[in-house]
C-alpha cells in the first residue's frame, strides 16, 4: 500500500513539474509576442498524497492594465488632434499663403497708385494684387475643404474599425465562456490575450470602461466613459454610425443598438467632446480648430471685399462715372434640415455695406408663420461651427424670434439677408441652415478687369469762392452715399448718375434741389443753397461754433426755412458733407459740384488705403464689441491655432511619457523576463528530475518486494 502511494506521489510530481516546464517554455517562446501576458501554473496540495492538478492563469494587474488603457486613450486623442492642428498651423503661417502678407501687398499697391491716380500701370498693379489676395483666400479655403473631406474619410475608417473591434470583443466573450467550460479550471489565456489586445486597440480609438461581467464569469462589458454600452452583459453589442443633418459634410456620431428578435432597435447620440481616443481627437480638431478657422477666413474675406466695394462706390472712376463693385460676393444656398422638403429653397447673401457686422456664426432659420405657403416671419438662432448655440456675454443663446419676412431679400441681424425663393409650399416649423462664411473665401471673385474702374477720385468737388476774404479752407469732403435711384427710395443719394447732382427736378423736394453751395452771412451763420439759377435757399443756420460737417449741422438746426423733411426722410441724403478749417467771414462761399474731369484727385484712393487700419472684422456676436482690423483678425486666427498646436504638442509629449511609465508598470507584472524564466526552468527541471527519481525508487522497491515474495 505504501509503495502504491509512493508511485502516486512520484507520478503527480512528474506531471506537475512537466506542467510547470510547459508554462515556462510557453512564456519563453512568446517573449516577443505583442500583447502576450506572462502565465503561471499554480499547484495545490493533494488531500491524500502528492500534488494536486495545477491550473494555469495569466499574471496580470488590473490596476496597471486600466491605467495603461487610459494612457493609450489619451495618447490616441492627442496624436490625432496635434497632427491635424500642426498641419493647419503650418499652412496658415506659411508666408506664401499668408493673408496678412497678401493684404499688405494689396494696400501697398493702393498707396502707390494714390500717389499718381492717373497712372494706369499703378492701377493695374492694384487689380493684380487684388487677384493675388483672392488666390491666397481661395488656397486656404480649398485646403480646409480638402481637410474636411479627408476628415470624413477618417471618421468612416475609424468607425468601421471600432465596430469591427466591438464585434470581435463580443465574439471573444462567447468563445472564452465556451473554452472555460471545456478546459476545467484553466484559463483560455490565448483568447484572453486576444480580447485584451482588441480592447486596447479600441481604447486607442475612444475612451472606454471595461468591467467583468456580473452574470457570466470570464466575460467583460465595455462602455463608453460617457455611459453608453458597447458590449453588453448578454454578449450582444451596439455599433457606431455616422449621420448628418442639414450639412451632409458635417458628420455626427451615433450609436445604434443591435438587438435580435422582436425588440426594437434605437439610435443614441454620442457626446463627441467626451469621446476621447483618436476618434475624439478628430472630432475635437474639427469642432475646435477646422470649423472655426474655415469661418474666420470666410468672415475676413467677406468683410474685406464688402468694404472695398463700398468705398469704391463712394468714388469716381476714370470714366467720370460713380464707382462700382470691385469684387463679386457669393450667394449661399440654405441647407434643409431633416423633415423640411428639399424642394423648398432659401437663399442668403451679405447685405451690401454690412460686411463689418458679419460674424463667424451659422444661422438656423425656423419658419414661424406662413401665409399662402409663403413665410411671413421666422425665428433665427446663431450657431457655432459644431452646431451648438452661440452664447452672448451673459451665457444665453443668441436668438432673434419673430423676424418679419418681406418680398425679396429680408435683412437679418449680423450682416446677411435671406430670400425664400419658392412661390409657395413652406410650412411653419420648416428649418434651414445657412453657413455664410464657411466656404465664402473660395467663392469671392474679381468683378472687373479694367483699371479705369478703380474710383480713386471723390465725386464731389468743393470750390472756394474767388472773392473769399476769410482764412477758412476746405478741411475734408466726406462722401457717404452715392446710390443713384430715380425713384428716390430710402437709400437714394443726391447723385443723378449723369455726372451731376439733383436740381429741383430730380430732388425729393418739390421746391429745392440738392445742396450745392454754402454762403456765410457771418462767421457764425451760413445759408445752404441749391444749384438752380437763381439759387434757392434750402435753410439758414445760426449759432455756428465749429465748421465740421456743415450740412449735418444744417439738417439738425437749420431754420427759416427748416431743412426739408423730404431730405431727412431718406436714410442718407444728400450723401456728402464738408468740413472747414479756419474762420470764414460774411460773403465767403463754397460751392459743391460733381467732380467732372477730376481724374487727378486721389481722395477716395486714400480712403480705400486707410481701410487697412480700420476695424472691419467683428469679434463676436456681441454687436457692442469693437471690430478688429483685418491684420489683427488674421493674426488672432494664426495665433490661436499656433497656441493650440503648441499646447497639444506639449500635452502629447507628457501623455507619451505617462504611457511609457504605464507600459513599464504593466510589463513589470505581466511581461516575460527571460532571466526569471530561465531560473524557473532550471528549478522546474530539477523538481522534474527529483520526482522522476522518486518514481525510479518506487519501481526498485516494488521489484524488491516481488523478488522477496518468490
Amino acid at each position: 500500500m505504501r509503495t502504491v502511494d509512493l508511485f502516486s506521489i512520484a507520478s503527480s510530481g512528474v506531471n506537475a513539474s512537466n506542467k510547470l516546464i510547459q508554462t515556462t517554455g510557453n512564456n519563453i517562446a512568446n517573449v516577443n509576442t505583442e500583447g502576450y501576458v506572462r502565465e503561471r501554473t499554480i499547484l495545490e496540495n493533494s488531500n491524500v498524497y502528492g500534488v494536486g492538478v495545477g491550473t494555469t492563469e495569466r499574471v496580470i494587474s488590473v490596476f496597471a492594465q486600466n491605467q495603461l488603457r487610459r494612457d493609450i486613450t489619451q495618447v490616441g486623442e492627442l496624436e490625432a488632434f496635434t497632427e491635424k492642428t500642426l498641419a493647419l498651423d503650418n499652412m496658415l503661417a506659411n508666408e506664401g499663403n499668408s493673408l496678412s502678407e497678401g493684404l499688405s501687398k494689396f494696400f501697398a499697391s493702393l498707396q502707390t497708385a494714390a500717389d499718381d491716380p492717373t497712372n494706369l500701370a499703378s492701377r493695374e498693379q492694384v487689380l493684380g494684387e487684388g487677384k493675388a489676395l483672392l488666390r491666397r483666400m481661395d488656397t486656404l479655403s480649398d485646403f480646409m475643404q480638402a481637410k474636411e473631406k479627408e476628415l470624413n474619410l477618417e471618421f468612416t475608417s475609424q468607425v468601421n474599425r471600432a465596430n469591427s473591434l466591438i464585434k470581435n470583443i463580443g465574439e471573444l466573450n462567447e468563445a472564452i465562456l465556451v473554452a472555460k467550460g471545456n478546459q476545467g479550471g484553466n484559463q483560455p489565456t490565448a483568447l484572453l490575450n486576444e480580447r485584451d489586445n482588441a480592447i486596447n486597440e479600441l481604447a486607442g480609438i475612444m475612451s472606454i470602461d471595461v468591467r467583468d461581467s456580473l452574470t457570466q464569469s470570464g466575460a467583460v462589458t465595455v462602455n463608453l466613459t460617457s455611459g453608453e454600452s458597447l458590449v453588453l452583459e448578454d454578449g450582444s453589442f451596439n455599433i457606431f454610425e455616422l449621420g448628418s443633418d442639414a450639412d451632409l459634410t458635417f458628420k455626427e456620431l451615433e450609436l445604434s443598438t443591435n438587438f435580435t428578435g422582436a425588440k426594437a432597435n434605437t439610435t443614441l447620440n454620442v457626446l463627441e467632446e467626451e469621446l476621447g481616443g483618436s476618434l475624439g481627437g478628430l472630432f475635437r480638431y474639427r469642432n475646435d480648430i477646422l470649423g472655426p478657422a474655415q469661418r474666420d477666413i470666410g468672415q475676413l474675406s467677406l468683410a474685406f471685399a464688402d468694404a472695398m466695394n463700398q468705398q469704391n462706390k463712394l468714388g469716381m472712376d476714370m470714366d467720370g462715372q460713380l464707382g462700382s463693385n470691385l469684387f463679386t460676393l457669393p450667394t449661399f444656398q440654405g441647407l434643409n434640415y431633416e423633415g423640411t422638403p428639399d424642394n423648398l429653397p432659401v437663399l442668403g447673401q451679405v447685405t451690401a455695406g454690412k460686411g463689418e457686422a458679419l460674424t463667424d456664426a451659422d444661422y438656423k432659420i425656423t419658419v414661424a408663420t406662413v401665409s399662402g405657403g409663403v413665410p411671413t416671419s421666422v425665428n433665427v438662432e446663431l450657431l457655432n461651427s459644431d452646431g451648438t448655440p452661440k452664447l452672448d456675454a451673459s451665457g444665453a443663446a443668441v436668438t432673434y424670434p419673430g423676424i418679419a419676412i418681406t418680398a425679396g431679400f429680408t435683412e437679418l441681424p449680423g450682416g446677411i439677408e435671406i430670400d425664400f425663393t419658392a412661390a409657395s409650399g413652406y410650412s411653419a416649423g420648416d428649418e434651414f441652415l445657412l453657413q455664410p462664411t464657411k466656404r465664402a473665401a473660395s467663392e469671392i471673385t474679381i468683378a472687373t478687369s479694367r483699371p479705369e474702374d478703380l474710383a480713386f477720385a471723390s465725386p464731389v468737388r468743393v470750390q472756394p469762392g474767388a472773392n473769399n476774404l476769410g482764412d477758412a479752407k476746405v478741411l475734408q469732403v466726406t462722401v457717404t452715399n452715392t446710390e443713384v435711384d430715380g425713384t428716390l427710395g430710402a437709400d437714394a443719394s443726391a447723385f443723378n448718375g449723369a455726372g451731376g447732382i439733383h436740381g429741383v427736378a430730380g430732388s425729393p423736394s418739390a421746391t429745392v434741389g440738392a445742396p450745392a453751395e454754402i454762403v456765410f452771412t457771418s462767421p457764425t451763420s451760413f445759408q445752404v443753397l441749391d444749384g438752380e439759377s437763381p439759387a434757392n435757399v434750402i435753410t439758414n443756420v445760426t449759432g455756428v461754433t465749429d465748421y465740421t460737417n456743415l450740412l449735418a449741422q444744417a439738417e439738425a438746426s437749420g431754420a427759416g426755412p427748416a431743412w426739408p423733411a423730404s431730405f431727412s426722410a431718406l436714410n442718407d441724403y444728400p450723401g456728402y458733407d464738408i468740413s472747414l478749417d479756419g474762420v470764414p467771414v460774411a460773403g465767403d462761399s463754397f460751392s459743391l459740384t460733381y467732380n467732372t474731369d477730376g481724374f487727378g484727385d486721389n481722395a477716395n484712393a486714400l480712403s480705400m488705403a486707410s481701410l487697412q487700419n480700420e476695424g472691419l472684422v467683428q469679434l463676436s456676436s456681441e454687436a457692442t464689441n469693437k471690430p478688429r482690423t483685418m491684420h489683427d483678425a488674421y493674426a488672432s486666427l494664426v495665433g490661436r491655432i499656433g497656441e493650440e498646436a503648441s499646447s497639444a504638442d506639449i500635452s502629447l509629449q507628457a501623455a507619451e511619457t505617462m504611457k511609457v511609465q504605464s507600459e513599464n508598470w504593466f510589463d513589470s507584472v505581466s511581461g516575460v523576463s527571460l532571466d526569471e524564466e530561465a531560473a524557473n526552468l532550471i528549478r522546474f527541471q530539477q523538481s522534474y528530475s527529483a520526482a522522476a527519481r522518486i518514481l525510479s525508487t518506487a519501481q526498485d522497491l516494488f521489484n524488491t518486494i516481488l523478488q522477496a515474495a518468490r
